[in-house]
């Protein structure tokens, strides 16, 4: 595995401190904060430390922002071991305080009714350019006091369907779409499904909020704009892989209160394998304050 990869596993392999007690490292990936998706995969990875299978949902908020400079500890809490269904409880701790909250289901896959609905049809990703490559092309947009962190290369390879320029948007459709995979194959000695469902919910917080803003000519760039995740849900509906092409489709449905409601479907050979739903603060101080 490469740097990048290597680095995204650490990420999301706990210390183990005492029964149903892990610890989590940080990285500034984000900003100030930690990243969302980074807390959302831990807390998956530590809930699947108590189970042999695999999750099918996870319903998550974050209480506060997160710590880059410090671990978080996560705290299991066994709320039910049935014969069909196993449900699990996380809390994740920084500085005395719980930041997220989460409850995770966990299931074994059954032969059962099956439907789902057709997948969009988008340019394959060996057709697109990659984020980088479209980071480079809006160099001369990038102010110079954020083109360092703006043009870091992140922890898995994005290639967007229907880039925008975050420096100058305009009024669009709220739709976004972009395939994600790792940079490169998970080695075979940490290969487990639990891994690719935590860098699943790591990488199903990129840039969703973001879709609620696009009606708006709006972007996570625009000054004056606060925006910060507030519920996040993830439905695992078949095995998949991180380390291969995923289809995330998006779209959202209303923006109001200051808050917008985004959904999610990730596609995988094919076949509908995640689901996601969550709602962002999109806050305008200017408007705030009047």
């Amino acid at each position: 595995m490469n740097a990048l990869t290597q680095e995204l596993v650490e990420l999301l392999s706990l210390e183990k401190l005492e029964e149903n007690i892990y610890r989590g490292i940080s990285r500034n990936l984000v900003g100030k904060r930690v990243f969302g998706g980074q807390v959302l995969g831990q807390a998956l990875r530590a809930a699947s430390y108590t189970t042999d299978r695999p999750a099918h949902s996870m319903h998550a908020y974050f209480l506060y922002g997160g710590d880059v400079n410090a671990p978080i500890v996560y705290e299991v809490n066994k709320i039910r071991d049935g014969k069909s269904f196993i449900s699990r409880q996380v809390n994740a701790i920084q500085h005395g305080r719980t930041i997220f909250t989460a409850m995770v289901s966990f299931a074994h896959p059954e032969e059962a009714l099956d439907y789902q609905p057709e997948e969009p049809a988008y340019p394959s990703p060996e057709a697109l350019k990659n984020e980088q490559e479209l980071k480079h092309g809006l160099i001369h947009f990038i102010p110079d006091n954020v083109r360092a962190s703006f043009m870091r290369e992140r922890l898995i390879e994005i290639r967007p369907v229907n880039p925008y320029n975050p420096f100058q948007p305009q009024p669009e459709a709220p739709t976004y779409a972009h395939y994600l995979r790792t940079h490169d194959p998970i080695a075979a000695e940490v290969d487990d499904p639990a891994l690719h469902q935590a860098i699943i919910a790591f990488y199903s917080d990129f840039i969703f909020m973001t879709t609620a803003l696009r009606p708006h000519g709006l972007s996570y760039l625009t000054p004056n704009l606060q925006c910060a995740s507030l519920d996040h849900t993830i439905y695992f509906h078949r095995p998949l892989r991180a380390d291969e092409w995923m289809l995330y489709d998006m779209d959202a449905t209303v923006t109001t209160s200051s808050r917008g409601l985004n959904f999610g479907r990730m596609w995988q050979n094919g076949q509908l394998v995640c689901s996601t739903v969550q709602e962002g603060l999109i806050r305008l101080r200017e408007i705030e304050s009047q």
